[in-house]
């Protein structure tokens, strides 16, 4: 398993057990089993569903869990298979079957890694224009995701309840509406003190999941 999605995947589910009543140490037993098993990919995707399926109270994680164990296959298992793997006809199978499943947290944490692979601080600006490259006519598709984002920059030299008050305008059919308050204040404070935690969780509609993801990017990054 990665090391990098394994200190996310446990942050994360342990921040979500303190901002709950709800004990997800099992859930990590689970899926670290699913994460460092030799199955096949798709069967890896059928057994992280089927731990969801049996705990319905976690289903808001089910989505960030399948973006983590796609990272950890992109890290880890890729690596046992043929190096053209990723340019194969069973991968591009594997991608139009899975294509409607995870969330925008995926690009943030390949942004990450490239950041790492260049030793270079993650910043908003060049996650915008030179990884996601919004501003070229033929990525419209990411503007349009992003364009919250894009027009909300100046977010960044605010607070946690100017970033959440920006958050809860957002129309809950936008694909980044239940992101945007964690993404935007990951680049607001990359390394957030326990007072910065607590403020963050005080001005959040949905604390828990919001405190879950928010510390799984912290995690990811560090």
């Amino acid at each position: 398993m990665d090391q990098h999605v394994q200190q996310a995947l446990v942050a994360s589910l342990q921040a979500y057990t303190e901002a709950t009543a709800y004990q997800a140490h099992n859930l990590q037993v689970r899926l670290t089993k699913v994460f460092e098993g030799d199955a096949p990919y798709l069967e890896k995707v059928s057994d992280l569903d089927a731990v969801f399926d049996d705990q319905p109270q976690l289903e808001e994680l089910r989505e960030i869990a399948f973006d983590l164990l796609l990272m950890n296959f992109f890290a880890a298992d890729v690596e046992k298979l043929e190096n053209d793997y990723l340019e194969s006809e069973e991968w591009e199978m594997i991608e139009n079957d899975t294509i409607d499943r995870g969330t925008e947290l995926l690009n943030l944490l390949l942004y990450f890694r490239e950041c790492a692979d260049e030793a270079i601080e993650p910043q908003l600006d060049d996650y915008l224009k030179e990884f996601l490259l919004v501003d070229e006519d033929e990525f419209q598709d990411e503007y349009r995701i992003y364009e919250p984002v894009i027009a909300n920059q100046l977010l960044l030299d605010s607070s946690y309840v100017e970033i959440a008050k920006v958050a809860s305008k957002i129309p809950a059919d936008q694909e980044l509406s239940e992101l945007f308050y964690p993404i935007m204040s990951f680049f607001y404070e990359q390394q957030p003190t326990a007072s910065d935690m607590e403020e963050y969780a005080h001005s959040s509609v949905n604390p828990a999941f919001d405190v879950a993801v928010y510390t799984l990017l912290v995690a990811y990054n560090r």
